[in-house]
C-alpha cells in the first residue's frame, strides 16, 4: 500500500469514529474567522487530486459555512403570498457558495478547486485551491485555466459544472444542461 491509501483510510477512520482529534480540529476551526488561509491542507490525496501543489502562487483557504436551510429575502412592496414563504432552497450548493467566498477574499486569486473536510451540527467545511494568475511558478496548464476571471462566480470549477449539469451524461444530457443553466441564470437576476 502507497502513503495516500494510508492518509486516506486515517482521515476515514476519524470522520467515522468521530475520534477525539478529529473533534479538537474543529472546535478549533468553529472559533476562527469564516475565511483563514492555511500553510497545508487538512487532505492532502484530495487536494493533490485537484491540482494542489505546494509552490509558491498557490495556497489552501478553509471556508466556514453555516449549515440549515437559508433564510428568504426581505419581502419587498407588499404582502403577496407568492413571497410568504420562510426559508428557500438556492440551486447553488454550500460548496459553490464556499469558492465565492473565497474568491471575493481574495481578489488577486482565482479558484482552481474545492473540497469537503469536516462537518459539525452548525457548519460545513471546505477547502479551496487558490492559485495566483500570472505567476511564473504555475504551470502553463493552470495558466490557461487561470486566464479566465472570476471562475468561481462563472460556475467553472467543478461544483459549479455540476449545478450547471455538466456532469450530466447519456441520453438527453444536452437538452437539461441548457434547461438547468436558463434556470440558475434565471435565479441570478431577481
Amino acid at each position: 500500500m502507497g502513503a495516500y491509501k494510508y492518509i486516506k483510510e486515517t482521515l476515514n477512520n476519524q470522520y467515522r469514529e468521530r475520534s477525539s482529534e478529529y473533534r479538537r480540529r474543529l472546535a478549533l476551526w468553529r472559533k476562527e474567522e469564516t475565511v483563514v488561509r492555511v500553510d497545508r491542507p487538512s487532505n492532502l490525496i484530495r487536494a493533490r487530486t485537484l491540482g494542489y501543489k505546494a509552490k509558491p502562487g498557490i495556497c489552501i483557504v478553509r471556508v466556514k459555512m453555516s449549515k440549515g436551510m437559508r433564510k428568504r429575502p426581505a419581502m419587498k412592496k407588499g404582502r403577496k403570498s407568492r413571497k410568504s414563504y420562510q426559508f428557500t432552497s438556492p440551486d447553488k450548493s454550500l460548496r459553490m457558495i464556499a469558492e465565492e467566498k473565497a474568491a471575493r477574499a481574495y481578489r488577486n486569486m482565482e479558484v482552481l478547486n474545492s473540497y469537503w473536510v469536516g462537518e459539525d451540527g452548525q457548519y460545513k467545511y471546505f477547502e479551496s485551491i487558490l492559485a495566483e494568475r500570472g505567476n511564473t511558478n504555475i504551470p502553463d496548464y493552470m495558466n490557461d485555466a487561470l486566464a479566465r476571471k472570476g471562475r468561481a462566480f462563472r460556475g467553472l470549477t467543478s461544483a459549479g459544472q455540476k449545478v450547471r449539469g455538466y456532469m450530466v451524461k447519456g441520453l438527453n444530457a444536452k437538452r437539461r444542461r441548457s434547461k438547468k443553466k436558463e434556470a440558475y441564470f434565471r435565479h441570478e437576476r431577481k
